[in-house]
């Protein structure tokens, strides 16, 4: 029986011109599949562009997604990343409350989750963190009782491990 419950990561490689995010993004909808993450930048080619697009469904599900993808004009390469093979991370920015007490706890988590203090003020300290989304979503957990006034996270970004490489250049 399959898995309604995968999670697929899908590395996307587009032309960088104006309307692709948008016409990707809308791939999705007008086929109502749902979009858990998606991210976007330039690669080490100017011209080009990749997105990440992570979503749970079926083989079926992510089958037909690779198909529509491939059929817009602008994208270049897509491929779907085998998690055992991909390095997957995210970016967390988070401000807490800075206050005498409990300053020196969060700084000693900060320490144990190797993130770093970017910004200090007397009343909130900004951390950032980079990781797996376990990691990240752990430390939130973790800086609630602390008060958490505000955060933002990038979603994931995945590359494959060792040669493997998305092409960015078209033969």
């Amino acid at each position: 029986m399959e898995n309604m419950n995968n999670q697929y990561v899908i590395g996307v490689i587009v032309s960088n011109i104006s309307g692709v995010l948008s016409r990707v993004s809308g791939m999705f909808t007008r086929r109502g599949f749902n979009i858990d993450c998606l991210t976007v930048g330039e690669t080490e080619s100017s011209g080009f562009s990749r997105i990440t697009v992570v979503f749970h469904g079926d083989d079926d599900i992510k089958d037909r997604i690779v198909r529509q993808l491939e059929k817009l004009h602008d994208v270049k390469e897509v491929e779907v990343l085998d998690p055992r093979e991909t390095v997957i991370r995210e970016l967390l920015l988070i401000k807490v409350r800075n206050t005498p007490a409990t300053r020196q706890d969060i700084m000693t988590a900060v320490e144990i989750f190797r993130s770093k203090i970017v910004d200090y003020s007397p009343t909130a300290l900004v951390c950032e963190l980079t990781g797996e989304t376990s990691k990240i979503d752990a430390f939130i957990e973790l800086m609630k009782p602390y008060g958490v006034m505000e955060m933002c996270r990038t979603g994931m970004v995945a590359i494959e491990r060792g040669e493997n490489c998305l092409k960015t250049e078209i033969n």
